[in-house]
């Protein structure tokens, strides 16, 4: 699976993106299909602590899984945009075995 990490309106450090890539790297053991991801990390202009989004967007045969998330950390926001991603993936799957 290719993985792009892209950061917005800061530098990522090399820990973070390090995590992104492990993190987005498990969802391969829900569906092998996985093309690409593409992960996208944002410092919202909000005044509250949880400003940090993360966007993830997998391309999978036959179509796109995209997740979006804010929290304090950018670690919190990868961990709940992959497990929502996770989900997905098991209805896709289960989805496409219905077929």
């Amino acid at each position: 699976m290719n993985i792009t990490i892209q950061s917005v309106r800061f530098t990522a450090s090399e820990r973070l993106e390090e995590f992104a890539q492990l993190k987005v790297g498990k969802l391969d053991q829900f569906f092998e299909g996985i093309v690409s991801a593409e992960v996208i990390l944002k410092l919202d202009k909000s005044d509250t602590t949880e400003n940090k989004v993360v966007e993830i967007s997998l391309n999978i045969p036959g179509g796109d899984l995209f997740a979006k998330k804010q929290s304090k950390t950018f670690e919190e926001s990868i961990d709940l945009v992959c497990d929502a991603l996770r989900k997905q993936l098991i209805k896709w799957k289960e989805k496409v075995r219905a077929k």
